[in-house]
């Protein structure tokens, strides 16, 4: 068996920023186990697999050492495949997935990721969290993760993860993030217990952040910056119950996984 593998830079204005992500196209599913071995063998944080429906597309992802609800990174990798290089000529993709009916739109090089807004919920700040981050955020949050605000962006620049701690919290990362005098707010996730001590540009946390900074702000279109070491641009806009996610991408790698049946 021969599959198409292609490695995109997502949230990515050119080749080593961003966050890579791995996209196979497929005709019909494969066996889950797998679709896991691939992400593994890949060992990026996220692997996203797609086949073709009457309505558009299903989408899965996969980081190393399991299947996820959702990814955002990876969903806009998979659009710039379709769109560059399979060259559809839609001017909007609709993505069934775990988390819903997912959109994607492509404007010039941006593309737009129309996904659900989760508007966290204030929370009291868990030990392990304040252990984890080596401080204590100035509020705390949750959702599918836990927000640390924290009052200056030198406090998230200067985070020296516990990722053995981190990893024993119960949601899925933790955000750290703080405003910024270049953007709106700055961004860093680490989500030690999937596989991904600090990822480069999460899209997803964006479904969490958006909400919050729009009313801590007073304003629905937003810039921020993923201050990995790759780092990431990513273009927010609140628009009712959707957030709006966009950023570029670019192609790494076209190749052939082989698989020896």
């Amino acid at each position: 068996m021969k599959l198409t593998i292609y490695q995109i830079d997502a949230f990515a204005e050119k080749q080593f920023e961003g966050n890579p992500a791995a996209v196979v196209p497929l005709e019909k599913w494969l066996p889950d186990s797998l679709m896991q071995a691939i992400a593994e063998e890949n060992n990026l944080a996220e692997t996203a697999f797609f086949v073709p429906t009457d309505s558009g597309f299903h989408i899965r992802w996969f980081t190393p050492n399991k299947e996820v609800k959702l990814c955002g990174h990876a969903t806009l990798a998979a659009a710039y495949v379709l769109f560059n290089i399979f060259d559809t000529k839609e001017k909007a993709l609709s993505f069934e997935s775990l988390s819903g009916v997912l959109l994607v739109s492509k404007k010039g090089k941006l593309l737009t990721l129309d996904f659900p807004a989760q508007p966290p919920e204030i929370c009291s700040t868990p030990e392990l969290l304040s252990i984890g981050l080596g401080k204590t955020p100035i509020e705390c949050l949750q959702h599918d993760d836990y927000i640390a605000v924290f009052e200056k962006e030198k406090d998230v620049m200067s985070i020296e993860p516990n990722h053995e701690a981190l990893k024993k919290l119960d949601l899925r990362g933790v955000i750290a993030t703080a405003p910024s005098s270049e953007f709106d707010f700055i961004v860093r996730f680490f989500a030690p217990k999937f596989e991904i001590p600090e990822d480069s540009v999460t899209g997803s946390a964006y479904t969490q952040l958006i909400p919050y900074w729009s009313s801590k702000l007073g304003k629905s279109n937003l810039n921020a910056k993923q201050i990995s070491s790759r780092g990431g641009k990513v273009f927010c806009e609140l628009k009712g119950q959707r957030a709006l996610i966009s950023g570029s991408a670019v192609k790494y790698l076209k190749g052939t996984i082989e698989i020896k049946t």
